[in-house]
């Protein structure tokens, strides 16, 4: 079939991709352009191959899967970005659109119809998942039980601030800030810095600059 939409599937779990290239493989309009497992393969491989569709998982080891986006599309406006995540909320779909993604669906979802989104989103339409309609009903319960102090501690946290350093700059005592660290991870289930920082970028806890 002449002009088979090209696709480069962006994850960093080989299995997940495998399971993408399977489903795209059985569309006889589809061509599996190549594959990359992060995000500063996928920017470099994006501009070797010039794929119309790249579909883009958001979580990536490295640069993220945003800044992917944004990074590709500085350097090839004319490809069209399908953002893949777990995460329904809408901070981050908003994100996503404005990094410049033409879709964003969930990988979870037991409908997806990955064949069709790339279809539509090589055609110049906006995919969103069906699922994140009923999650934008949600986003004023979406606090997460932090409070405005630990919010903002938390923004330093991802800043890459230490204890000390936060207290100076809020004018608390060192193990004041370590509570309020400890406070903030216990209300996320999460232990680790680094997982702590990951999660609140992805799910809009914080700014980026």
């Amino acid at each position: 079939m002449p002009n088979k939409i090209s696709v480069m599937l962006v994850d960093d779990h080989s299995l997940v991709r495998r399971g993408f290239r399977r489903i795209l493989e059985d569309e006889p309009d589809i061509t599996i352009a190549g594959e990359a497992s992060d995000g500063e393969e996928a920017v470099r491989l994006a501009g070797e191959l010039q794929p119309q569709v790249i579909v883009m998982d958001c979580a990536l080891p490295g640069i993220s899967g945003l800044q992917a986006t944004r990074k590709i599309l500085e350097k090839s406006p004319a490809a069209c970005i399908l953002m893949l995540s777990m995460h329904p909320e809408e901070t981050l779909v908003r994100q996503a659109l404005e990094a410049g993604a033409r879709g964003y669906i969930l990988k979870n979802a037991m409908d997806l119809d990955l064949g069709a989104a790339v279809r539509k989103v090589a055609a110049g339409e906006t995919v969103l998942d069906p699922q994140l309609a009923q999650a934008e009903n949600l986003k004023g319960e979406r606090d997460y039980g932090l409070t405005p102090r630990e919010l903002e501690i938390l923004q330093f946290i991802v800043d890459g601030k230490s204890n000390k350093e936060i207290a100076a700059q809020l004018d608390l005592s060192v193990n004041t800030v370590a509570v309020h660290r400890a406070n903030i991870m216990d209300a996320l289930g999460i232990h680790k810095t680094a997982e702590l920082v990951v999660y609140a970028i992805r799910n809009g806890l914080v700014s980026i600059p």
